[in-house]
């Protein structure tokens, strides 16, 4: 059975797009107006919606601005977007509806298009697939005579449509159109089902078809069949038992073998199915239809096959009124993803790269840079290095390769590079959760408030105050400034462990220049992070559509609000900077030095952090200092248990306290062996604001100024131990005095704990990644540029060859080549791994499904 698996072929289908806009929409019945329609747009694969934008108040041209992304499950035939007129007493109304067939959508991928909107038929509105068999046979008539009949079985449907969202009551009606006659039947009935199982078999009489039979044949089937119509008239039968035992009989409905020529099929009858939705009390509804010809029959007396569901009349399109377009973006790929062994090869080049030198002649390097025009090459490529832990050496050693071709210190990471692309995309993968934490809850005060925040004299609506929108904007950019900043300890470990690779870089880069180290990690987590998110919530899972256009320009504001605050820790930007006045005076009300102590204290927290995986061999470096209250821990027989004044501080590798500032350590416990922070209860020294730090010897206990501080002190030393082994898993959240823990009363001092301890992270990464499609894709990406590969092998070529000064043709130019041999070498293995899986592609083309079954039905004709 494994093996089974493991040599699988998995078929997938995903699609990624856009729903922009739509233009001069047309009136959708009688009295309604274009000036009355508030409109929406939904996305279907055949008959089933899988997406849906929000509504669009009272526009002609609505503006809907909603990307979407889905995986495709299932086979389709039509990839539908239709825009609905919303009701207020009566149902949605469709304006018109776009519909394009699976095998078209190749035609339309990755640009914009227009697409003109078509009338909604509901004869065209269909989906599912039929299981049907056919059998021709001889028969004797009740005149003795020789005739033929057709069996028709209708064994079952699969996918069938709901009907207002619950399962239909379908039934099939099966018909014979020739020459001759129109005959038709119909089944029973199946109640409340989407996969009914008809098993029901029906008999036409082919007699008006036009057959030729080889005459020495027909001679003997005659004789063969009046001496079974004698046995069966003396043994008292009826004709129809005769028929029955004739048209199941293995000679009436056997294959036929491949050298009898005995039957040639003349005729051009069709064999209809039709399916319906039984209504009660109103009209049935079609479900959809397949029309098999009966020459089908020529070479095999039985046919058996999956039919899909078409349309009448195949989907043709009918004239249409001006109902409008529709402007659409589309992205569909289909992976044919081979088992894993086929993608071990690439797989272990890719993941080598972090150790080539130099980086640019690394496979992962190779790929980003003949693919530099096509951004979602990166995504594949870092889900790989992520799940097999070599993103952060690899983008370490491309952030190097950037550094070293940046000139100043103030345009580090400002291009949209192989560095900065592979860490745009990290961040959307790993930090979701972390976004969702820390912004989720003010994104959606933001948007369900709906308070004006327009400053701009030019912009704002009459009726507004400037004032007043000043004062609201400024509440919100203070509460988002606020939990950004205040938000380290959510800070996945991933992004903490690059963060503090690119200061560390940017500082080796730019030894002279202060700033460089906050703005190499600035430039990443507000710009590129946090603005981007509050500019586009509905990107990132924030918000499930876009926001209403004054919302849209209240995150825009604050975005931009933002992206300043976070450069002022990094630049120390000025007022004097802004070219908008109302920038410049809204920008007055924020206490410049305090927003700069707040964001280096945020970038230190994020980009000084050491895991358990980390080396651990960079400099100490502060994440918190200040006065508090500490208990004696009695480490004296004859010392006193009290509270003393002492300096605490934390770094990165040790916690201490100090008899005062700048004096030697008293106490040095280091971070590794911290296995607990957490709160303790007010009663246990009857003082507030106190905490405990549990580690491998006595709980240290200690009191801080205030909430504030007792809170920041909490965050940072559960971040900074976040990853340690052996962390408690419970805690006692009172002391030990007097023989007994006053929590819980267990009498032993080593008792465990007896209540859980505080989250102090979010919960482990779990990366939902299919490293075989992901691999599937690199490759599919490699193949589409085999032209740019030929060219690199061609540049590396020239360049080891001949040692003058280099002229390089245009294209060489835009290769990174700092070794040829190296990078000829590479490209060499890449060029040998895309054969063999080739080969594995085209061994296995052959392999899918026979068509006719199920997971590959026919597309039938229509009538």
């Amino acid at each position: 059975m494994a093996e089974e698996d493991d040599a699988k072929i998995r078929i997938l289908q995903s699609l990624r797009g856009k729903i922009c806009e739509a233009k001069n929409l047309g009136p959708v019945s009688g009295q309604n107006r274009q000036r009355d329609l508030c409109t929406f747009c939904t996305i279907s694969l055949d008959q089933e919606e899988v997406f849906r934008t929000k509504v669009f108040d009272k526009s002609g041209s609505p503006f809907y601005g909603e990307d979407f992304y889905f995986e495709i499950p299932r086979p389709f035939q039509f990839l539908s977007f239709y825009v609905y007129a919303k009701g207020v007493f009566q149902r949605d109304l469709p304006v018109g509806k776009v519909s394009i067939r699976k095998d078209d959508l190749c035609k339309y991928s990755g640009k914009e298009h227009w697409f003109s909107l078509q009338p909604v038929d509901p004869n065209s509105e269909v989906q599912g697939k039929v299981h049907l068999e056919m059998r021709l046979n001889e028969v004797i008539t009740e005149n003795g005579s020789i005739g033929q009949h057709l069996l028709v079985r209708i064994i079952e449907c699969k996918e069938l449509p709901l009907i207002s969202g619950q399962n239909c009551d379908p039934y099939a009606t099966v018909s014979l159109v020739g020459p001759a006659r129109s005959d038709q039947k119909k089944t029973k009935v199946k109640k409340k089902t989407s996969n009914p199982c008809f098993e029901e078999t029906f008999f036409f009489e082919v007699s008006g078809f036009s057959f030729v039979h080889h005459r020495l044949e027909k001679q003997k089937t005659t004789l063969c069949l009046l001496k079974e119509y004698a046995t069966c008239r003396s043994a008292g039968h009826t004709l129809q038992q005769l028929l029955q035992k004739v048209s199941f009989s293995s000679g009436g409905g056997g294959h036929r073998k491949a050298g009898d020529q005995d039957l040639v099929l003349q005729s051009q009858g069709t064999h209809g199915v039709d399916l319906w939705n039984s209504e009660n009390l109103a009209q049935d509804v079609f479900l959809g239809e397949t029309r098999v010809p009966v020459k089908v029959l020529r070479n095999d007396l039985t046919h058996k096959a999956w039919y899909l569901l078409q349309p009448k009349g195949n989907g043709s399109k009918s004239k249409s009124d001006d109902l409008g377009s529709l402007r659409l973006k589309l992205t569909y790929i289909e992976d044919m993803v081979l088992p894993s062994a086929c993608y071990k090869p690439l797989c272990n080049l890719l993941l080598k790269s972090p150790d080539v030198k130099p980086i640019s002649a690394s496979a992962a390097h190779i790929l980003g840079d003949i693919c530099r025009e096509r951004y979602e090459v990166v995504l594949p490529m870092v889900r790989l290095l992520l799940y097999h832990n070599r993103f952060v050496p690899f983008v370490s050693a491309v952030a190097t390769l950037e550094l070293d071709n940046t000139q100043e210190a103030n345009t580090i990471f400002r291009g949209n590079s192989l560095a900065t692309r592979c860490i745009d995309d990290m961040m959307k993968i790993v930090g979701k959760s972390y976004l969702a934490v820390t912004l989720k809850p003010v994104i959606d005060e933001i948007c369900d408030s709906n308070k004006s925040c327009e400053i701009d004299p030019i912009k704002l609506k009459e009726g507004d105050n400037v004032e007043v929108n000043k004062e609201h904007l400024q509440g919100y950019v203070q509460k988002v400034f606020s939990l950004i900043t205040q938000s380290s300890s959510s800070c996945p470990p991933l992004m903490c462990d690059v963060f503090r690779s690119l200061r560390q870089l940017a500082c080796k880069r730019f030894p002279g220049d202060p700033h460089v180290q906050y703005s190499a990690v600035s430039s990443f987590v507000f710009l590129r992070f946090f603005a981007v998110a509050v500019l586009s919530p509905h990107s990132f899972q924030l918000r499930s559509h876009l926001p209403d256009p004054e919302i849209s320009r209240t995150l825009t504001l604050i975005s931009k609000t933002i992206q300043t605050l976070g450069s002022w820790g990094s630049l120390s930007k000025k007022l004097s900077s802004f070219k908008e006045t109302y920038m410049y005076d809204f920008f007055k009300s924020f206490q410049e030095e305090k927003c700069i102590e707040k964001v280096k204290k945020f970038l230190d927290e994020i980009s000084s952090n050491v895991n358990k995986e980390s080396s651990g061999l960079e400099d100490a470096v502060v994440l918190k200092e200040g006065e508090v209250q500490k208990r004696a821990q009695g480490k004296k027989r004859l010392g006193k248990k009290n509270f003393k004044k002492r300096w605490l501080r934390v770094t990165n590798k040790e916690l201490t306290y100090h008899k005062h500032k700048g004096k030697e350590a008293i106490c040095i416990i280091n971070v590794k062996n911290i296995r607990a922070v957490e709160k303790l209860d007010e009663s246990s020294f009857n003082r507030k604001n106190m905490f405990q730090v549990v580690h491998s010897e006595k709980p240290l206990y200690v009191q801080a100024g205030n909430c504030v501080e007792a809170s920041e002190w909490l965050e940072i030393l559960g971040q900074v131990s976040r990853c340690n082994e052996g962390r408690l898993t419970t805690f006692h959240p009172s002391n030990y005095t007097g023989g007994a823990w006053q929590c819980c009363k267990s009498q032993s001092s080593s008792a465990p704990g007896c209540k859980p301890c505080t989250a102090t992270m979010l919960a482990n990464l779990q990366l939902d990644i299919d490293c075989d499609r992901e691999a599937e894709r690199l490759f599919s990406f490699l193949s589409s540029n085999d032209v740019k590969l030929h060219n690199m092998e061609d540049a590396c070529a020239s360049m080891a060859v001949y040692q003058g000064p280099q002229r390089e043709p245009e294209e060489y130019s835009k290769f990174t080549i700092q070794e040829p041999k190296e990078t000829f070498q590479t490209l060499k293995q890449l060029r040998n791994v895309m054969e063999e899986l080739q080969r594995q592609h085209d061994t296995r083309s052959d392999t899918t499904a026979q068509y006719g079954s199920l997971d590959n039905p026919i597309v039938g004709k229509t009538s």
